[in-house]
This record gives structure tokens, C-alpha cells and sequence, in this order.
């Protein structure tokens, strides 16, 4: 025995600039003829859309807001398709997709550099359009976190273990697209922050040891082998007592 009705292709999640004009799409099979009505939420606020009876509903990007669509048959059965969010970016930076944009990942917020004492909470953000939305990963010294996996990296209790250099991808069925990369130092509270300058000089006693990893370049996708390379050289040479300092791009 089989449901009355089973939605075949559920709506998916987006994330688009303002204005952007594309559809929602659920499809589902049953034994009679379907009749489909979409809802919208905003501001825990569910309404009906009026004239939204196709399995195609056409959205022009004005404000966030959550979508389902509800199927029914003659015999009064119904059901309802997933919550999908449409996630709108009023204000988009250098970066906004061209006309011809497909939906693939396009970064429209970048982490920043951050310093915090120990013990206190370490947060990054970062934000992303893409249709489908995309989905997050963040990295520390090229290497993935396990649960760091949205768009803001939230460490409650940051160590000095917790120090390096974080960047997120963003990613979908289309593509991806990486963010900057961005320094976190996790010290005491009282601790000088010397000037790179002064830190070589105090340091000058012992080998040093300058990195720089390019990962950026101006026609040629961001690279992330040069960011891994540069940490895994670093260890090498501290364990040969060098004094090491890595920089990027």
C-alpha cells in the first residue's frame, strides 16, 4: 500500500541578491488529479500566497523568508512539501554575479582577522550567494574542521591550539568558491602584540625562517595547496629550531 500522495522533487533552499528573479519547483504524484497552494513564513508569520496554485512558484528576491507548498488530492489528502529558506542579500559588495549567473557559489562576506584572549568565545562569519545554497566548510591551517560546517565558526572556549589561518569554501552543485584567508591569534590578555618587525629582530639569536604562500592570483582560480604546504614546512623547520614566520598572499 502505497501513500495517496509522495512529492516527487521537494523545493530547495536558496541564496540570491535582491532582485534576482527565479522559481521554487515541487512536484509530487498521486492517485487523483493534484492541486498544489503555496505558503510563506516571515517573521514567524505563515500565510497562504495568493494565486500561488502551479508547482512552479516564480519569486523576484525582495526579503528572507521561508517557503512550502502544501499537495492535495479530490479525496482531501494532502501533504506537505519541506520548509526551504530564500535567503536575500540586500547589500552585495564587489562580487555580485553577471546576468549570466548560474547559481554557482559567489562569496559576498569575508572572515576578518581576529584576536582573542583565552577562554573567551572565537566567532568568524562568512556569507555566500548560490542557487542551490550552499553549503560551508571551514579550514585551519588548510586542514577541515569537523563540526565547523556553517556560516559562522563558533569556538566557545578558544586555546591558544585554537590560533592559525582560517578560510571557509562555500559549495554547490555548481561549483565552489573560497574565502579569504584570515589570521586568528588566541593570547593572554596582557600579552604585548609586537610589530612582525620587532619579532624577527627579538627572535634574531636563533635561524629564521621567512614563508610566504601565494594563493590568490589574478587569472587563476584561489589555490589552496600553497596554504598547506606553508604549515606543513613551518613544522618541519621548528623542529629543526628554526624561528619560523608565515605569511600569505
Amino acid at each position: 500500500f502505497s501513500a495517496a500522495i509522495v512529492i516527487t522533487e521537494q523545493p530547495v533552499s536558496v541564496s540570491v541578491p535582491v532582485g534576482h528573479s527565479f522559481s521554487l519547483r515541487c512536484r509530487a504524484r498521486g492517485r487523483t488529479a493534484l492541486r498544489y497552494q503555496w505558503f510563506c513564513q516571515q517573521q514567524s508569520l505563515c500565510r497562504q500566497i495568493p494565486g500561488a496554485t502551479d508547482p512552479d512558484l516564480p519569486i523576484t528576491a525582495q526579503q528572507t523568508q521561508l517557503y512550502t507548498c502544501r499537495v492535495n488530492d479530490l479525496h482531501r489528502n494532502a501533504v506537505f512539501s519541506d520548509w526551504v529558506k530564500v535567503e536575500v542579500h540586500q547589500c552585495v559588495a564587489r562580487g555580485l554575479p553577471p546576468r549570466l549567473w548560474r547559481g554557482e557559489p559567489v562569496v559576498v562576506l569575508n572572515p576578518t582577522e581576529q584576536r582573542v584572549e583565552v577562554g573567551k568565545p572565537l566567532q568568524l562569519q562568512c556569507a555566500a550567494m548560490g542557487v542551490p545554497a550552499p553549503t560551508y566548510q571551514w579550514y585551519r591551517n588548510g586542514n577541515p574542521l569537523e563540526h565547523q560546517k556553517k556560516k559562522k565558526l563558533w569556538i566557545a572556549h578558544a586555546k591558544v591550539s585554537d590560533s592559525g589561518t582560517y578560510l571557509c569554501c562555500a559549495s554547490n552543485s555548481h561549483g565552489e568558491h573560497w574565502t579569504n584567508a584570515v589570521d586568528v591569534h588566541i593570547g593572554e590578555q596582557n600579552q604585548p602584540h609586537l610589530p612582525l618587525c620587532r619579532s624577527v629582530f627579538l627572535a634574531a639569536t636563533g635561524k629564521i625562517a621567512l614563508l610566504v604562500g601565494n594563493n590568490r592570483y589574478q587569472h587563476h582560480p584561489n589555490l589552496l595547496a600553497p596554504l598547506t604546504d606553508v604549515f606543513e614546512l613551518r613544522l618541519l623547520l621548528e623542529q629543526l629550531g628554526f624561528q619560523v614566520v608565515s605569511l600569505l598572499d
